[in-house]
C-alpha cells in the first residue's frame, strides 16, 4: 500500500505540510509506505489542451502528452493506492501550481463517453487537505468549500472515492508584528493555534489512516 502526498503549498514546513505529514504517518501506521512530493519544486505549467491523451489510438491516449518537470510525478501516481493533496486557499481557491496539477492528473484520465468513464486503472482513495486564514465562519458564508467540491467530485468520479479536511484560522507569520496585518487579533491566532491546531493535526492522522485502509 502507497500513499503519495502532494504539497500544493510553497512552503514546505508551514501548516499545509505539517498537516500532510501528520496523515502520513497515520498512513503508516496502517503499514503503508508513504512519499511527500512538493509541487512548488517542479516547472510545469496546466493543461494546454493538445487532447493527446483523447486520441484514439496515440501513444498519449489515457496519458498526459507534455514533457516537463511533472512528467514524472503524475507516472508515479498510477502505482499509487491513495492521493492525498494539501494547499492553502488562496482568493477562495487552491494554488495555481495545486490546480494546474490537478488539471494535469485529472484530464487524460476522464473520458468523454455518455457513461463518463474513467481509465484510471484501478479504484484508489483520494483526499484533499485545505488549509485557510480565514476563520470557520467565513470560510462558510463566502462558499470557500463549495467551490471545492466540484473538484472533489471529479476526484471520486476518476478515482473512486474523495473525502476533504478543512483547517480555518491558521497561522500566516511568526511575528505579526512585522506585517501589515491589522485584520488579525495575534494573540487570538496564537490561542487558536495552540488549542485548535493539533487537534487538526489528529483528524489529518486519522485520515491518513482511512485513505489507506483495506477496506
Amino acid at each position: 500500500m502507497k500513499l503519495i502526498a502532494f504539497n500544493g503549498s510553497p512552503r514546505k514546513k508551514w501548516s499545509t505540510a505539517t498537516l500532510l505529514r501528520h496523515a502520513m504517518e497515520g498512513a503508516e501506521s496502517k503499514g503503508a509506505k508513504t512519499e511527500l512530493v512538493h509541487l512548488y519544486d517542479f516547472d510545469y505549467k496546466g493543461c494546454t489542451s493538445c487532447f493527446s491523451c483523447k486520441r484514439l489510438g496515440g501513444k498519449s491516449y489515457g496519458h498526459c502528452a507534455v514533457k516537463d518537470g511533472l512528467a514524472p510525478v503524475l507516472k508515479k501516481t498510477e502505482k499509487a493506492d491513495a492521493i492525498l493533496v494539501g494547499s492553502p486557499i488562496y482568493y477562495s481557491l487552491t494554488t495555481g501550481m495545486t490546480r494546474s496539477f490537478l488539471e494535469r492528473l485529472m484530464y487524460p484520465y476522464s473520458v468523454y463517453d455518455k457513461p463518463r468513464s474513467t481509465l484510471f486503472p484501478k479504484k484508489i482513495r483520494t483526499g484533499f487537505i485545505y488549509t485557510a486564514g480565514a476563520a470557520e465562519p467565513m470560510v462558510q458564508e463566502m462558499g470557500y468549500d463549495k467551490n471545492e467540491q466540484v473538484t472533489e467530485l471529479a476526484m471520486a468520479r476518476i478515482f473512486g472515492a474523495c473525502e476533504s479536511l478543512w483547517v480555518t484560522d491558521t497561522v500566516l507569520f511568526d511575528d505579526y508584528s512585522k506585517y501589515e496585518s491589522s485584520l488579525f487579533d495575534p494573540a487570538a491566532k496564537k490561542k487558536h493555534r495552540e488549542e485548535q491546531f493539533p487537534i487538526d493535526c489528529k483528524k489529518a492522522y486519522e485520515l491518513g489512516a482511512r485513505l489507506v485502509r483495506s477496506k
